[in-house]
């Protein structure tokens, strides 16, 4: 059903609502009601996959700068090799995912259902049986889900995808960016699948973002009472000026049932950049009416952290909380003089190790006794780089950093993970690694509840590359995915690009599903 575009902006002060037009100038109190452009079903994805083309004319972007690098006078006090023993755990499956030599890095994402785990990257996603790891459909362009909405969203792709599998209510929910070449239209196009296939149909939507708000780096997460993204907001078409960060709440319950749908966001200043929202994960909900976590880097000592409530059926009653800071030990970006500087062998560049942001997911769950979040990014672990993680717990009440570590090795360089615990509390991190000698590779570390806190184990080598990236913009994929099979609450998926063969944008992903020894 077609809808006229309702875009605006709501300011709130003590005294009255204002209600301005979306274009104007916007303070860090502002509340933004965006009503979709478009919703529509699909027809179900197995009857119109078809597959992708070996290249795309999708543009390379280069990577939108926020703010000035975060460094630290004082070297990393955490930075610890993993033990050298490899974490106790079994691999399931270690199979080749999707590659191609689409001109865009991959931006590897993978969440695991019932019965199927979807890999998506710029600009494909396939589909496989999570028992065998067989391929059952794909790969095919993103777009193919949401032709039913024709426009940008259904006839482009504009990248940035994200798939998560919603565990509460048994979907898929898949997501990318579709824009003009001036950047000055430009959508969020998101997909919510029917059922638990994700071959079947989906309720599709475009949420538009306006003529000249560029959502960059969009990142979601399924809870309770809202799918939640957050962008980077840029403006001034090409030119590219940071708004901020920009914090959203989709109307999780119209969307699950194909009914027109709201979003409800809070645009930060210019000083907040790279929000992650909370991913629930596991059978244990969070405390009833507990809001949505997000959190951000704020400087060489802190991390910005916000909570988030929206009220759909009265937006100005939404709340979003924040900053608070939470204490960690001292980090360094990596990079931060160069951007690019991840060593390969020749003839391999120097790579971008995007150290500015916490990495996707910030991976949510509820013990009983207590709450974690755990959350990682890449910082300078002395002179090379390595993967600083936290656990902060009690986020509904006082968040605090129960344990936090630096992954480092003296040769060997670590950056872009993912992170995510399992039902008893194991804690997996898988990563990219690399030095002038090792070509990219993916790589594991472990940890169990009883091991010394701040402490990993491993590695375990998912896949030892047998190639190097050249000539690609010195941009490797974005980001990376640690997600948890729903079934048992215990496997974990990782998902990360290496390279067979060296050249040009010719990346492969790996696909790795494992489980600690202790989880049953």
């Amino acid at each position: 059903m077609l809808k006229a575009l309702l875009v605006w902006t709501i300011l709130i002060t003590s005294m009255l609502v204002v209600l301005v037009p979306a274009s104007a100038q916007e303070t860090a109190a502002s509340l933004i009601v965006v009503s979709e452009a478009k919703h529509a079903i699909s027809p179900p994805l197995r009857d119109i996959a078809r597959p992708a083309p070996s290249s795309t004319t999708t543009e390379m972007l280069p990577r939108l700068s926020t703010r000035p690098a975060i460094t630290s006078s004082q070297l990393d006090p955490v930075a610890q090799a993993p033990s050298g023993s490899a974490p106790p755990v079994r691999v399931i499956l270690n199979f080749q995912g999707q590659n191609s030599d689409h001109p865009v890095p991959p931006d590897t994402n993978l969440s695991v259902g019932t019965a199927q785990a979807v890999q998506i990257v710029n600009v494909t996603f396939a589909v496989y049986d999570k028992k065998t790891g067989a391929r059952v459909l794909g790969p095919t362009l993103i777009h193919t889900i949401f032709t039913a909405l024709g426009g940008l969203c259904g006839t482009t792709d504009g990248g940035d995808p994200v798939v998560l599998f919603d565990k509460l209510a048994g979907r898929w929910f898949v997501s990318q960016l579709a824009y003009n070449s001036s950047f000055t239209d430009n959508h969020a196009c998101i997909a919510v699948s029917t059922s638990s296939d994700a071959t079947g149909t989906y309720n599709v939507y475009d949420f538009p973002f306006g003529s000249n708000r560029f959502p960059d780096y969009p990142k979601y997460a399924v809870w309770p009472d809202a799918y939640y993204g957050t962008f980077n907001i840029f403006g001034g078409g090409k030119a590219r000026s940071f708004f901020g960060a920009q914090a959203c709440a989709f109307d999780r319950a119209r969307m699950l049932n194909g009914q027109p749908a709201t979003t409800i966001c809070f645009q930060q200043p210019h000083t907040i950049t790279s929000l992650l929202p909370s991913d629930l994960d596991g059978s244990t909900l969070p405390p009833a009416g507990a809001p949505n976590f997000m959190l951000s880097l704020a400087d060489s000592t802190d991390l910005n952290f916000f909570t988030f409530h929206p009220d759909f059926s009265s937006p100005v009653s939404s709340a979003f909380t924040g900053p608070m800071l939470i204490p960690v030990a001292s980090f360094s970006e990596i990079c931060a003089a160069l951007l690019a500087c991840i060593p390969e062998p020749s003839p391999g560049e120097a790579l971008d190790a995007i150290s500015d942001r916490l990495m996707f997911r910030l991976a949510y769950r509820n013990f009983g006794d207590h709450e974690s979040l755990v959350v990682n990014h890449t910082v300078a672990g002395g002179a090379l780089a390595g993967v600083r993680w936290y656990e902060i717990r009690s986020p509904s009440t006082s968040p605090f950093v129960f344990q936090q570590g630096t992954v480092v090795d003296s040769n060997i360089d670590f950056w872009m993970g993912s992170i995510a615990m399992d039902h008893i509390g194991n804690i997996a991190l898988g990563f990219s690694a690399s030095s002038a000698s090792l070509d990219p590779s993916v790589f594991l570390v472990g940890r169990v509840p009883g091991d010394l806190l701040g402490t990993m184990q491993g590695p375990t080598i998912a896949v030892t590359g047998t190639g190097v990236q050249e000539q690609s913009f010195n941009r490797w994929g974005d980001y990376s995915s640690m997600s948890v099979d729903p079934s048992d609450d215990c496997t974990l998926w990782y998902t990360q690009e290496y390279y067979k063969i060296s050249g040009i944008r010719n990346w492969t992903t790996r696909i790795t599903a494992f489980r600690f020894n202790t989880c049953s």
